[in-house]
């Protein structure tokens, strides 16, 4: 073994190693073997080494207003989705979106030289890149198509697996149709803005998830996207509220930091003040939204911390708002204990923020034993499933409609 290769061999060791660390559990074996082989800095050329191994995403392609419009996802998210798939050799597979290439790379490896592997990418530029990153890999049996996912790829199919690596706003009817009997679907799905990582198979005539997994993606683009609207309020702007689904905004909203604020705190405290699912509980609220805080704005004292500095959710009505904030209580610097409140903006902010800090201690109250989250798909030709009424969250798209119930360990939570 040459220097080189050696050196190579050791950081994807070490990436591993951390990513394993951070999970608190290994990763399964058929995953870390592929993670293993690959070699991850030759489907990021450009970046260091210290980021082709590090734990974190890589962005390789910018839009002209410098937003990222395709990356290299963490390798912990790459790992998940794999886990998830479980993809087994001779399997065909689907990946709808390329990227840089890495992760058809490793799913060739799982499916062996009896499976195939198809991935199609709506950026031409995207897709010319990752088959560039492929040849010099050596993976060239990897088909790499460039044109909408949304679509599929019927000739290739059916498929056994179907993996989607940007966020769907809904399940495309074409990656149904080309499902093989048995097979299993995984993508990040957005509902409400919320984004779930769900493995989905097939039951009856809709799709029941086997798996869900809280990560974030890059939106799809093509004609299954839907864009999420984003409302810039105030100096700076100081507060962005990103809204899902098409929902009305009125233009008075747009004063609505003319006001004083409302703050007040609720008993919860937790490290970085993380509760799990809570978000879903949240989001059968009228209005709800995901909101960014202006850093600056915070330092200057004019808003008050958001609860999640990546977006807190929160909901708006009329020319009023409120959002999740947070206060550090305890802990340290690298595990806070964090506790949770609200803050309003507008002639109903009180009220949205009592609204929000019920909504968070009830859900803290009831959901602290655990909570399993199921996410079926119906098309709307299908009757409603059993149970749909008391369901947590009921989200009709274009194609499905989509029915989240959350299973509690403790008590249940009535919605």
């Amino acid at each position: 073994m040459d220097e080189t290769h050696e050196n190579d061999v050791t950081l994807r060791s070490g990436m591993l190693d951390r990513l394993a660390a951070m999970r608190g559990r290994p990763l399964a074996d058929d995953v870390a073997n592929v993670m293993m082989v690959v070699p991850r800095h030759v489907f990021v050329p450009g970046a260091p080494s210290s980021e082709a191994y590090g734990l974190g995403a890589v962005v390789t392609h910018w839009d002209g207003q410098g937003v990222p419009r395709s990356s290299a996802s963490a390798p912990g998210t790459v790992a998940g989705m794999l886990e998830q798939a479980q993809v087994r050799p001779g399997q065909r597979v689907l990946e709808i979106g390329a990227g840089t290439g890495y992760n058809a790379a490793l799913l060739a490896h799982l499916v062996g030289a009896s499976g195939s592997v198809t991935t199609i990418e709506y950026d031409a530029d995207v897709a010319t890149a990752a088959r560039k990153h492929l040849d010099a890999y050596g993976a060239d049996r990897v088909r790499v198509v460039t044109g909408d996912g949304t679509l599929g790829a019927a000739e290739d199919g059916p498929f056994d697996r179907i993996l989607v690596t940007a966020g769907a706003w809904d399940v495309a009817p074409a990656w149904v149709e080309q499902l093989a009997p048995g097979g299993r679907v995984v993508l990040p799905l957005r509902l409400r803005g919320l984004t779930r990582v769900v493995a989905f198979e097939r039951d009856g005539a809709g799709l029941r998830s086997v798996s869900v997994v809280e990560d974030g993606f890059i939106p799809m683009k093509g004609i299954g996207a839907m864009p999420e609207k984003n409302v810039p309020l105030g100096p700076g702007p100081d507060l962005t509220l990103r809204i899902d689904d098409a929902q009305p905004v009125t233009p008075a909203l747009l004063q609505a930091l003319d006001s004083e604020a409302t703050l007040e705190w609720t008993d919860v405290v937790a490290p970085w003040a993380w509760t799990p699912e809570q978000d879903f509980w949240l989001a059968t609220l009228p209005g709800f939204c995901r909101v960014f805080v202006n850093a600056e704005a915070v330092a200057a004292g004019r808003i008050p911390r958001a609860k999640d500095p990546w977006g807190a959710w929160g909901v708006y009505s009329g020319a009023s708002l409120a959002y999740l904030a947070a206060r550090q209580v305890d802990g340290t610097d690298q595990m806070p204990m964090l506790q949770v409140g609200a803050c309003g903006f507008g002639p109903e902010g009180a009220g949205l923020v009592r609204l929000l800090t019920e909504r968070v201690s009830a859900w803290q109250e009831h959901s602290a034993g655990g909570v399993e989250m199921t996410i079926e798909a119906r098309p709307h030709s299908s009757a409603p499933l059993p149970g749909e009424d008391a369901a947590l969250l009921v989200v009709d798209k274009v194609d499905h409609v989509f029915v989240v119930t959350a299973a509690l360990t403790a008590t249940s939570v009535e919605v």
